[in-house]
């Protein structure tokens, strides 16, 4: 169990957030029974989607992305958190407070919210994930003209809310993606309003215009295995590549150059050949001309003609 005095006492001046309200060194890191615990796919996914965010408009400094790393949303109930399988933030230290890697991210020092959350669905959250059960709750207050506008978590203040209202009505992330592996399906929502409203997914992708950057499904292979994988791309649609398939790709470059290289080189000396082989039957045919001619003239002096004046006359 944490261990902190929470709140602590105010004093003359205010303290800051920092010394009075707990941070991501006070708070648990990790929770091993909790659903959903990632398996392979979740893990790789998550490399894929972090290797490839690349917002145009922020400095890596000021780019941060975590999964399966503890989100903790309401300074109202510190220990409360969700562990989305992955998230990106924008316009953040990169590190916390420029200086350590996070334990976990607490919204209330952070000062800004995930900007997309994406959940990869298994079949112990699928639910939960897809927020079916606060939809159903809404149509329901709805057709008994009971909802507010407030959300549901404040009738149950015992209760943590469940990832879909906490993404949607507390911290309003703008954008939430769902993807299946089981069925490939993906599918993704902007907040719009009070409320999250889903988009139309065109050929398998979807773009965030705020981001710069699109998240779209891709056929081929990562860390050996060829499936369907999500990862981001940019405003003219190519895939952003990795590190890795970036030197690959300037491997193959140099490969192509080196081939080119080679090619150049040997129609080079196949040219030289050739022009070298034309120089010799030249030499041959003018050898062999001028000894036709001296042929001639030896014949026309045999037969008592003078060569000089029979060309002369053939002239």
């Amino acid at each position: 169990m944490v261990s902190f005095n929470y709140p602590v006492p105010q004093t003359d001046p205010p303290c800051s957030p920092r010394e009075t309200l707990p941070t991501m060194y006070d708070l648990p890191s990790e929770d091993p029974e909790e659903p959903g615990l990632p398996d392979e796919f979740h893990d790789w996914q998550a490399q894929l989607l972090s290797l490839t965010f690349c917002p145009p408009h922020y400095p890596l400094s000021q780019i941060f992305y975590a999964s399966d790393l503890n989100l903790y949303y309401d300074v109202r109930h510190p220990l409360w958190y969700k562990r989305p399988d992955w998230f990106g933030v924008v316009g953040v230290p990169r590190l916390y407070d420029d200086v350590d890697m996070r334990l976990s991210y607490v919204v209330w020092q952070e000062g800004v919210n995930p900007f997309v959350v994406v959940e990869l669905l298994s079949p112990g959250t699928e639910r939960e994930d897809l927020g079916e059960q606060v939809n159903q709750v809404r149509e329901s207050e709805l057709e008994q003209g009971v909802g507010n506008g407030q959300d549901i978590q404040r009738s149950t203040e015992d209760k943590p809310p469940r990832k879909w209202q906490v993404y949607e009505q507390i911290l309003h992330i703008p954008y939430y993606v769902v993807f299946s592996r089981y069925t490939n399906q993906l599918r993704a929502f902007k907040l719009n309003g009070a409320h999250y409203q889903e988009l139309e997914v065109q050929d398998g992708r979807v773009w965030m215009s705020e981001l710069g950057l699109g998240l779209g499904l891709w056929q081929g292979e990562f860390q050996g295995i060829n499936r369907l994988w999500l990862r981001w791309y940019d405003a003219q649609g190519n895939w952003i590549l990795t590190e890795a398939e970036q030197e690959r790709q300037r491997a193959e470059q140099e490969r192509q150059r080196a081939e080119q290289e080679r090619q150049r080189a040997e129609q080079e000396r196949i040219q030289k050949a050739q022009a070298l082989q034309q120089a010799q039957q030249d030499r041959q045919r003018a050898k062999a001309a001028q000894a036709q001619l001296d042929a001639l003239i030896e014949r026309l002096r045999e037969s008592g003609i003078d060569p000089d004046t029979f060309f002369q006359d053939q002239g």
